[in-house]
């Protein structure tokens, strides 16, 4: 027995060394995302034909020839790597269980398929995890908008007890420690002082989300002059996606398919649920009490369930929300100022069903970048939480327990 028990620990102790060696040979990618270009500089540049557009409204509302606004770049190849390992790396987390990648799953749109993002021991944290494809062109950051750069917005979820519950220094201490971190992150931030330090683990983070561009969807291949892109029926349903009757494009503007402002809409909380107060409680203003940022529609179709608190199952619900009357959704006694945007369309089940179909062709994951087979910390990237996660999308597991 003992002998078969020191053979056991000689294994592990190989194996462990063996894993130490394969974390070393790791190396940061020296060249650019998919969809950009090296500069002599050393830093990748976004290139797309919607910056060759000049117009700010294209042809009328949600026009097709629209350009894009500035978007967050200026970082290198390396720190764009770094930033990935880190991603999907569970040290960065409290419990070393969960990542980034948990409530952000590249097989999901970058969100990940429950109804409201859990933190540790499955506690609901209260609002869907948004979508991070084409982050790097948003001047705000969470529902409520209350962070103004990724950099800003990392720190959130990273300490936050509800969600990664670490401590800055737990998490310092951790990527110190950790020695092939040590040399990647001296490689990213080459220069005199190779210190790992809290804004590099933001800056490196920025950089890969940065480069998390989704712009070449069938939609956009329509957009820039393949009209075989669409069929018929898709292409009836962009029009009554443009059309002053229904004005989806008004807020959800192209090319990104959102304005960037913030919108009352009235959407209902699930049953038992108290109102979300929303950008009231970030601008200290009555007049955006229940006001959340409005979302992206790219990659919608992967993205279920729908709204800040994941009240609609389905891109049909969410979508007949919006004809079925002004404030209809309010609770009694609320004062809401709902956007003028929001009235009464009385779209007719054949539209509705045509915006879905529509919507449907905003998917593009073609820039969807690798998860890494190992990381650094010899953790396995997602976490033992996406587990869950990961089952409650497929329909095989339950939503946590509502603690919020």
């Amino acid at each position: 027995m003992r002998a078969a028990l020191a053979l056991l620990a000689l294994l592990a102790i190989a194996g462990g060394g063996l894993r130490a060696a394969a974390e070393d040979t790791i190396a940061l990618e020296t060249a650019c995302p998919p969809g950009f270009e090296l500069l002599p500089a050393g830093t990748c540049a976004l290139r797309n034909l919607y910056q060759f557009y000049d117009s700010l409204q294209g042809a009328g509302v949600g026009g097709t020839r629209t350009h894009l606004p500035p978007n967050r770049e200026g970082f290198t190849p390396q720190q764009i790597d770094l930033g990935r390992y880190l991603f999907f790396d569970p040290l960065l987390s409290g419990d070393h269980e969960s990542s980034c990648a948990s409530c952000h799953d590249p097989e999901l749109g970058f969100s990940d398929g429950r109804a409201r993002a859990a933190g540790p021991d499955g506690v609901d944290v209260g609002r869907a995890a948004p979508t991070l494809w084409n982050v790097a062109f948003l001047k705000r950051l969470f529902w409520d908008a209350r962070a103004q750069s990724l950099e800003e917005q990392a720190l959130g979820p990273l300490f936050a007890p509800y969600e990664m519950a670490n401590t800055p220094e737990q998490l310092l201490g951790d990527l110190r420690g950790n020695a092939a971190y040590a040399r990647l992150f001296a490689e990213a931030f080459p220069g005199d002082d190779a210190a790992i330090t809290l804004g590099r683990v933001q800056a490196a983070l920025a950089a890969f989300q940065s480069s998390l561009i989704s712009l070449n969807s069938r939609y956009d291949r329509y957009a820039q002059g393949y009209h075989a892109a669409l069929n018929a029926q898709e292409i009836a349903g962009l029009n009554v996606f443009r059309s002053f009757v229904a004005r989806c494009a008004e807020c959800h503007t192209p090319p990104l398919f959102t304005n960037q402002q913030i919108a009352v809409i009235g959407a209902p909380e699930p049953e038992g649920r108290a109102l979300d107060v929303g950008a009231e409680k970030t601008f200290n203003a009555p007049k955006l009490k229940g006001g959340f940022k409005v979302p992206t529609l790219r990659n919608i179709a992967k993205t279920a369930p729908y709204m800040h608190s994941g009240r609609f199952a389905t891109l049909r619900e969410a979508v007949a929300f919006y004809t079925d009357g002004r404030g209809h959704a309010v609770p009694p006694g609320v004062p809401l100022y709902l956007h003028w945007h929001i009235w009464d369309p009385h779209l007719q089940p054949q539209e509705l069903d045509l915006l879905v179909t529509f919507l449907q062709t905003l998917t593009d994951e073609s820039f969807s970048p690798r998860v890494p087979e190992r990381l650094p910390s010899g953790l396995a990237p997602f976490g033992r939480r996406a587990t869950q996660t990961k089952a409650i999308a497929d329909g095989t597991g339950t939503q946590p327990e509502d603690r919020s």
